[in-house]
């Protein structure tokens, strides 16, 4: 079972970039995407004439147009849908689809945390919502469950190049990690790390502006997150990194799992 997890930076400029057809090659059993930053038509009109069409959707657009939004794609029958988390209902932040697999089924969940802005109302929203989150993946630990997406936090140094020059700022603030620390000790696994090892990234986003692409100045901000049960039965991941600068169809590389 394939799980691809990306940041499209708005679902209708990674359709125009060639993102769709970089997708569809990786032949996913489960897509979650986050920042899709469109309605139920338009995200329907993007992937129209792709062979996303004829799949099933769950959707949870933000309640302010071209912001936020994430959404989970399959080819195999959606079985349960839940949308939002407890005082972020219409956020477009959090969505989860049970995915039957062949004799399988298995809980998937796009998220897309907050930005934040240390020491504003912003950053209070951003651990508002990463409480609501955890208090919800304690409730789905002890099944077949994939947590993705755009987490907006370097959980060490490792995951972000230019640590020393982000210390105190949102993203890479202590209290931000320990949601991420506590998770994992419960028994969440990051799978990329955990098959990656004690290295330097691999990186999943960097700016458009200047060189970070080039250098590889990147933050390691996107993540899969697996159950014990399901992390049991990891057998390879990929980080879609574009081959260059021109041929980034978003901001973020996709995180891409596979599992027996």
């Amino acid at each position: 079972m394939r799980v691809v997890s990306a940041n499209v930076n708005g679902i209708r400029a990674a359709a125009r970039r060639g993102g769709l057809e970089w997708l569809a090659a990786q032949d996913a059993d489960v897509l979650a995407l986050q920042e899709v930053r469109a309605s139920g038509e338009q995200l329907t009109a993007a992937v129209r004439g792709t062979v996303f069409e004829a799949w099933e959707v769950a959707h949870a657009p933000a309640a302010a147009a071209g912001r936020a939004g994430v959404a989970v794609l399959s080819p195999h029958p959606i079985t349960g849908i839940v949308v939002g988390l407890p005082g972020f209902e219409d956020a477009g932040r959090w969505v989860e689809a049970t995915v039957a697999v062949g004799d399988a089924s298995i809980t998937v969940v796009s998220a897309y945390v907050h930005t934040g802005e240390a020491g504003t109302s912003k950053q209070d929203e951003k651990f508002a919502f990463l409480e609501a989150m955890g208090a919800r993946m304690a409730q789905l630990l002890d099944r077949d469950a994939v947590v993705t997406g755009d987490f907006n936090i370097c959980h060490t140094p490792r995951d972000l190049k230019n640590w020393k020059g982000n210390r105190g700022k949102a993203g890479f603030l202590p209290e931000e990690q320990k949601h991420l620390t506590t998770w994992f000790e419960t028994g969440w696994v990051d799978v990329v790390r955990e098959r990656a090892g004690d290295v330097d990234g691999p990186y999943t986003w960097w700016s458009w502006r200047g060189k970070a692409f080039d250098n590889d100045s990147g933050w390691r901000i996107d993540y899969v997150l697996d159950s014990p049960s399901l992390a049991s039965r990891i057998d390879a991941h990929l980080i879609g990194r574009a081959a260059s600068y021109s041929e980034r169809w978003s901001d973020h590389a996709a995180v891409v799992v596979d599992h027996s």
